[in-house]
């Protein structure tokens, strides 16, 4: 793969990564309510679920996606209804205390963001459309594609990794619980506002 052309996917990529979305919201919402390293819990998630779905989209299920509105539909709605239901827990669970903060368990916000990331069919359909874009067909196929991935999996994490260090910052300066308690539930409005979107998208 040519250099140039690497660094205009990881520049492409850097500024898509830029525009909040369902994840980011997701990451943000824990670390306001739970902190920077319940926050932070995630990002092996967020890696996993958008190789997941950059895999699924170059193995030719993003295409089948595109074309099949009971497959796009399925996916959409499982999706939304966890997204939706993630926002409802989270503005039914107020921020623990900076002092006594509950043990949190790693294990489920790898969980949630596995599977917020991964079952987004918006992004599948996308990387469909975006990564081919950055492939010469005069070159090998496979190592094009693992560059590109690993790429984007990478800028990924750090994306929401800085993200989680910034909901963690935010939370340890402000402090008072009534703040963080309505920043908590402006998060959970977030997600269940993203989690209706995405039951309204359609296949573009």
């Amino acid at each position: 793969m040519a250099l140039e052309l690497w660094i205009t996917f990881a520049l492409a990529s850097t500024v898509l990564l830029a525009l909040p979305g369902p994840t980011v919201m997701l990451v943000v919402a824990e670390g306001i309510g739970a902190g920077k390293r319940a926050a932070l819990a995630m990002v092996p998630g967020v890696a996993l679920g958008d190789l997941t779905a950059m895999s699924i989209s170059l193995a030719g299920a993003g295409a089948l996606l595109a074309t099949s509105a009971t497959a796009f539909t399925v996916l959409k709605f499982v999706g939304a209804a966890y997204l939706i239901w993630l926002g409802i827990k989270l503005w039914r669970n107020p921020p623990e205390k900076l002092d006594t903060p509950r043990p949190r368990s790693a294990a489920r916000g790898f969980r949630d963001a596995y599977v917020v990331t991964a079952l987004n069919p918006k992004s599948i359909v996308f990387f469909v459309a975006f990564v081919p874009q950055f492939i010469d067909p005069a070159a090998a196929f496979l190592p094009q594609v693992v560059i590109l991935v690993a790429t984007f999996v990478v800028l990924a994490s750090i994306n929401v990794a800085l993200w989680a260090l910034l909901a963690g910052e935010m939370r340890a300066r402000i402090g008072r619980p009534t703040v963080l308690k309505w920043m908590s539930r402006a998060g959970a409005s977030f997600m269940i506002g993203a989690g209706i979107l995405t039951a309204l998208a359609r296949r573009t």
